[in-house]
């Protein structure tokens, strides 16, 4: 976060003829910035304590993927929800995100092999963390229960659909629109859920709540893009909604297995 003042403050670019642009659709100024990194330095502090796994150890498994520039010490207040809620909730354990490399997908992987037991597990993803998250999926969907995305600009155009698209060239060193790594777009084939945010300083709501052939379900938050992992509101609201989908999915999986019509969203 601390690298987030050192851009313009102007709006991410939009298109100067065609059709009327959406709100939505459009990133938030720059200067919105600083009010995330305002309103996160207070709760700083919260990052601190053991970073290793949480929760009971008989718990259903959960990884959580923490956004540019943050580490798990920036996901730690929604761990420790999650592992109050009865989850066993493992950290990505990789560092500082800086971005997309070319073996960030072998690491996840390798990440993901490690936590599963046999049971499916749930990745959960705050920004560029549910961008990882969802080609994780794409790439195991037989170790992958869900997907969940927190404020992950996920859809649309991703030159203009944040406003730390130029950070984020500098920092991680590739175009936004060239990966070092095969960017498999859609869906990916699992339940997959999105919490977006009106209020978000980074990404445009569109691009957070996506499409509805790309996800399953989206829920609207009201918070930051930073409250996603740490304002305790929030967190309750996100952990109670993740019980919910699961639930809802996969008895609607049992039903369809079961010869029933199942219930759609």
């Amino acid at each position: 976060m601390a690298y987030l003042g050192t851009m313009k403050w102007m709006r991410a670019p939009v298109p100067a003829t065609g059709p009327a642009v959406h709100p939505d659709d459009l990133a938030p100024p720059s200067w919105h910035r600083m009010r995330e990194m305002a309103w996160h330095l207070p709760r700083v502090l919260a990052g601190l304590g053991p970073i290793g796994p949480r929760g009971p150890e008989n718990g259903p498994p959960v990884l959580v993927i923490p956004g540019f520039l943050a580490s798990d010490r920036t996901t730690m207040d929604i761990r420790r929800a999650l592992a109050r809620s009865g989850w066993r909730v493992h950290p990505w354990g990789l560092g500082l995100n800086r971005g997309a490399k070319i073996d960030t997908m072998e690491l996840l992987s390798a990440r993901l092999d490690e936590i599963y037991d046999g049971r499916p597990v749930l990745l959960i993803g705050w920004s560029l963390g549910g961008m990882f998250a969802r080609q994780l999926a794409h790439r195991h969907p037989d170790k992958v229960r869900a997907v969940v995305t927190l404020c992950s600009p996920f859809s649309g155009d991703y030159k203009t659909n944040t406003n730390v698209r130029e950070l984020y060239e500098r920092v991680a060193g590739h175009d936004v629109n060239e990966p070092p790594f095969a960017r498999l777009d859609g869906k990916p084939p699992v339940p997959t859920l999105a919490f977006w945010s009106r209020r978000d300083g980074i990404v445009a709501p569109s691009a957070a709540r996506g499409q509805e052939h790309e996800i399953d379900r989206a829920v609207e938050i009201d918070t930051y893009h930073v409250g996603a992992v740490l304002w305790r509101p929030a967190l309750v609201r996100i952990v109670g909604e993740i019980g919910r989908f699961l639930s809802e999915v996969e008895d609607s999986s049992l039903s369809r297995s079961d010869g029933e019509v199942a219930v759609t969203r």
